[in-house]
């Protein structure tokens, strides 16, 4: 499968009705990007079962703000609708069939539990009047918040949110 192309008004449906999906926001002046591109394609070709997605940044730049994206390439994945990674950088074939290998053997069950728990956390918190992390409201910067709410299953001191 080739990649495809996301925007904001394809996001929602991408995410939510694949298992596997991997985004890569890039733009054309990043030098980076370009050299990442061919391994992106190559991976979307042999794993035909996973949606490979890019999201222009300059297209798209609202959409590249609302994840936080501050660094491209970026790479964002989602399983079932889950956020389960993100990494500002290009990975060379080996790290990028690693991290495809990782998300394929993720216990979704387990996943799915940490999310439910993270929701059940903030809602305490917020009935509470704390921001997320046990944090004074006002002194919560957002940016780091948002960019917080995604990140990888397995990295430490994150955990996984739904899309």
């Amino acid at each position: 499968m080739s990649t495809t192309t996301v925007t904001s008004d394809n996001l929602q449906s991408t995410v939510g009705d694949n298992d596997i999906v991997i985004l890569d926001f890039w733009a054309d002046w990043c030098g980076p990007c370009r050299n990442f591109a061919p391994v992106y394609e190559a991976a979307s070709a042999k794993h035909e079962d996973i949606v490979f997605g890019k999201v222009d940044t300059e297209a798209e730049q609202q959409l590249a703000g609302a994840f936080g994206i501050t660094s491209i390439p970026t790479l964002m994945v989602f399983r079932q609708g889950v956020g389960v990674f993100s990494q500002a950088g290009a990975l060379a074939a080996p790290q990028l069939e690693e991290l495809i290998d990782g998300v394929r053997n993720l216990d979704m069950e387990d996943v799915h539990k940490q999310v439910e728990e993270q929701k059940a956390k903030m809602a305490e918190q917020e009935a509470a009047g704390q921001a997320p992390g046990g944090q004074d409201p006002s002194s919560q910067d957002s940016g780091s918040q948002a960019q917080d709410q995604h990140r990888s299953a397995g990295a430490p001191g994150t955990s996984p949110t739904d899309f």
